[in-house]
């Protein structure tokens, strides 16, 4: 089963708070690391913008990629939060079959 990382960044702690509880309850992710702030410079329709933010890191596989992606989006409340998955090519076993495990519905 692929391991996948998805990363996303919220606006404050109540909602990465809100978020990493509801897709670990949901069973698409099985960890959140909640990260500390950090200090964000992008664009958004023309403007340069600049944003306190709290990163999440969350392990979950692909297979569970598509409910995952809806439910931080459902629950953001970004226009267009950042969601990317990257793939988690090598890794201890034993916690990629955690991941696995904890996540099968």
């Amino acid at each position: 089963m692929e391991t996948l990382l998805v990363l996303t960044n919220c606006p404050d702690e109540e909602t990465a708070n809100s978020i990493a509880l509801a897709v670990v309850e949901a069973k698409v992710a099985a960890c959140v690391n909640i990260l500390p702030r950090v200090q964000s410079i992008y664009r958004w329709q023309g403007v340069v913008e600049s944003a306190t933010e709290i990163p999440l890191f969350i392990k979950s596989t692909a297979a569970n990629y598509p409910a995952l992606e809806k439910l931080i989006a459902g629950l953001h409340p970004y226009e267009t939060p950042e969601i990317i998955a990257l793939p988690i090519s090598q890794g201890l076993p034993a916690y990629l079959n955690w991941v696995a495990a904890e996540t099968l519905k």
